[in-house]
């Protein structure tokens, strides 16, 4: 059925939650979903590595997302800004525009050399910050609560509130952002009540909508 984007998260795609779901002990992660191709080549069956440590950050303490602008503070780009375009909890990660990037080989192979492309490898959290929209400097921030009761978080240097850019869905979809097509099925639409429960059977319903009167009479049985 259309209007998929108004559905909750318990509703998105069935092959990422299954898939986060059933990864196997030892698995690492990376900047790839874990269904995908390239995650399970990077990550064979029955393949032992060393276990990477991740210093835990509870979810409802993660401050930074997808679409922050950032600033870089250590590292060859120390000192530049740009917005985030991935972040990975698993491993404290973000992914930053541009920045702290490394050149490699695509395509490459025996008789081919390849193409030679930027790559942008992932930041931990520790070497970057959030930027105050105030005065375009970095700032540590802090969550808390407003008058009304929402949760936001607030700039440590001038008490400004950032707001959390619109979230990407595990199905690349920004509910804020979307506009139905001509075949999503709209609000109003799947909200209508267009069944009626009965005691009386499926085959009894057809009948009445039908106008079918059943004068058969079932012959008498004797189960002895």
């Amino acid at each position: 059925m259309g209007g998929s984007q108004r559905a909750p998260p318990s509703a998105m795609r069935l092959s990422a939650v299954l898939a986060a779901a059933r990864l196997p002990a030892g698995y690492r992660h990376g900047t790839w979903p874990p269904d995908t191709a390239a995650a399970r080549r990077r990550n064979p069956p029955g393949q032992r590595r060393r276990r990477v440590v991740v210093e835990p950050i509870d979810s409802e303490d993660w401050k930074v997302f997808q679409g922050d602008t950032v600033q870089v503070l250590s590292g060859k780009d120390a000192g530049k800004q740009a917005m985030v375009t991935q972040v990975v909890r698993a491993r404290n990660w973000v992914v930053v525009e541009g920045l702290n990037t490394h050149y490699r080989y695509i395509n490459r192979t025996a008789k081919y050399t390849g193409t030679y492309v930027a790559s942008e490898a992932p930041l931990l959290l520790s070497q970057i910050a959030l930027v105050d929209p105030e005065d375009r400097k970095p700032t540590e921030v802090q969550w808390r609560y407003t008058e009304e009761g929402e949760r936001v978080r607030v700039s440590l240097r001038s008490g400004r509130i950032i707001p959390v850019p619109p979230q990407q869905r595990r199905d690349g979809i920004v509910p804020e952002q979307w506009i139905d097509g001509p075949k999503d099925t709209s609000v109003e639409d799947a909200m209508k009540k267009t069944y009626v429960p009965s005691l009386k059977t499926f085959e009894e319903e057809i009948m009445d909508a039908m106008d079918i009167v059943e004068t058969r009479r079932a012959k008498k049985s004797y189960w002895y």
